[in-house]
């Protein structure tokens, strides 16, 4: 089973296309911003894989959605994540974005980043891949480390920001040697 979670009008042929509005491209409707309260319709690792575009920053308790996205995950599964970079316009002018998320965010998904507290969250979702999709202009002939240097110091550098993070099952120990330098990958839009 495939899920295009947050799918609004997207409805993706092959996946279950889930959202919390009954739109005609909806399969399943489900609140992701209430999974605390009301799980997801899915059975404990049911799901291969998990798409989220442009989704994420929109929801509230994203520890709670991540938590319950790996209970419905199989292990091994891919969550595939969507969004605007951080310090980008993308991210800060839809009213509707309630997180900005960067490279170093989705490590908070797994277990090994919570070595010095305790916040509760039981999923473990190692990243596989961050994609920073660059724009052409002004990164075009840059290295990495260049390139990099400009996402960490300036605006608007990032056009999207793509990010596959997979199942990990049974859950890791909150060790901080367990963490893995994050696979960071540049490509220009």
């Amino acid at each position: 089973m495939r899920l295009n979670l947050g799918c609004g009008r997207n409805h993706l042929e092959g996946w279950v296309n889930v959202d919390s509005v009954a739109l005609p491209s909806v399969d399943v409707v489900a609140d992701l911003d209430r999974c605390r309260e009301v799980p997801l319709p899915f059975a404990d690792d049911s799901v291969d894989e998990l798409l989220l575009s442009h989704v994420l920053e929109h929801v509230g308790d994203t520890l709670a959605l991540m938590q319950e996205l790996h209970r419905i995950a199989k292990p091994g599964s891919v969550a595939v994540v969507r969004c605007p970079y951080g310090s980008s316009d993308d991210a800060d002018e839809d009213p509707t974005h309630r997180h900005r998320f960067f490279v170093g965010s989705f490590g908070y998904f797994s277990q090994p980043y919570y070595w010095r507290a305790d916040y509760g969250y039981r999923g473990d979702w190692e990243p596989r891949r961050i994609l920073l999709r660059v724009h052409r202009d002004g990164n075009a002939g840059l290295s990495p480390q260049q390139i990099m240097g400009r996402v960490n110091a300036a605006r608007n550098v990032v056009a999207e920001m793509v990010v596959d993070l997979v199942a990990v099952k049974p859950i890791r120990a909150a060790d901080r040697a367990l963490q893995r330098p994050l696979p960071i990958e540049i490509a220009l839009a």
